[in-house]
């Protein structure tokens, strides 16, 4: 049986209201204050993987106590201890490898100081399945919307992130034109440079999200922005929007405004065999998706364990191609694969795709009966 923990953390501080039912009459900042001095727990085990190999594996969530704005605000070396207790939880155990979900991959480093402080277990971002699937359910949602990918605008909101940036070189193989977005205009320069000298495709850069926007048919977003930031406006009519950030970067009020987007969770992926999680209390245990999926970045934790590779697999700011390519045979060795479309913690049918495919003007798909 091989052996993973996996660090999770809420998402807003309303989100400790499941522990704490109180809590939903509480502002935000007094649950930031006191969830803020409490070390991290043991949230969930999970059961029941089962690779297409045979190979069997189970895993803990482990919450740390942080929300977002907490993992940007409080100083480095807090939060750096916080997540060195959340390892020292995942030895005692018996994990052998280590995955930072969310923002626990985003502050300092990526998981370099980590792995330093935490050399008996092996540690990883995800990122690189989560570029992998980010790029997968973009191609096949333009694909669904009728989006010609050679003649595609591409925007990548988030472009200098380690996500963002490989998203960018690899899509930038099949486009006409990709734009890169962040706040750095030095660091998107230096970014667009080296993608030149590898790519025909037309390479922009924009420090103004909705000027970026603007034109693209194919959009992955991927920032670590503590709040929304692509908005109904922005968005180009008939446009696929992969938003693989969280907390999201696409506002929730494009859900109720615009009908003619698609608009996808990056990162949704169906995990081999009936994964079930369950609290110390023996109830189930959920972060939002259906059970038997995971984000990527919690796939890629648990397909290392299953092939037993217990190693830095993904970390620092940067992801490589060929780590792409690498845990993209891994998954499917293993049975790993995309779970349809979901948008706003909720599945999309086929149905609806075709009619936001009509609702954009374009010839809408025939859904099998």
């Amino acid at each position: 049986m091989e052996k993973f923990a996996f660090i999770i953390h809420p998402i807003k501080a309303l989100d400790v209201a499941r522990k704490y039912p109180i809590a939903r009459y509480i502002p935000d900042r007094i649950i930031e204050s006191y969830i803020q001095r409490r070390d991290p727990i043991v949230a969930a085990k999970v059961e029941g993987i089962r690779s297409a190999t045979g190979v069997e594996a189970e895993g803990w969530f482990i919450g740390c106590p942080l929300t977002p704005r907490l993992f940007l605000e409080l100083p480095v070396e807090t939060v750096y201890k916080k997540l060195e207790l959340c390892g020292r939880i995942a030895e005692d155990l018996g994990a052998k490898i280590l995955g930072l979900g969310a923002f626990t991959s985003v502050v300092g480093d990526g998981g370099v100081t980590l792995s330093q402080r935490l050399p008996n277990i092996a540690i990883t971002t995800g990122n690189s399945y989560t570029v992998a699937t980010a790029v997968r359910g973009a191609i096949k949602g333009a694909e669904l919307m009728g989006i010609d990918l050679a003649n595609a605008n591409v925007a990548v909101v988030g472009a200098t992130g380690s996500i963002g940036a490989t998203s960018a070189e690899l899509l930038a193989r099949d486009v006409r034109e990709v734009g890169l977005i962040g706040r750095n205009e030095e660091r998107l320069t230096v970014l667009a440079d080296r993608l030149k000298m590898s790519s025909k495709a037309n390479i922009e850069v924009y420090t103004d999200v909705e000027a970026g926007l603007l034109d693209a048919d194919i959009v992955i977003t991927v920032s670590s922005a503590a709040e929304a930031i692509v908005l109904p406006h922005h968005i180009k009519r008939g446009a696929v929007v992969c938003d693989v950030a969280r907390p999201r970067d696409v506002s929730v009020a494009v859900s109720k405004e615009r009908n003619d987007v698609l608009i996808i969770e990056g990162g949704v992926v169906k995990v081999p065999g009936n994964m079930r999680a369950f609290k110390d209390n023996g109830q189930p245990f959920s972060f939002g998706f259906p059970q038997g999926t995971a984000y990527a970045c919690m796939s890629e934790t648990i397909a290392l364990a299953l092939d037993k590779r217990y190693e830095n697999f993904t970390l620092g700011k940067e992801v490589h191609v060929s780590q792409v390519d690498e845990i993209s045979r891994i998954c499917d060795k293993h049975g790993f694969e995309l779970d349809g479309f979901r948008s706003f913690e909720r599945a999309v049918s086929d149905e609806e795709i075709a009619q936001i495919r009509a609702n954009a003007g374009r010839i809408p798909l025939k859904v099998a009966a």
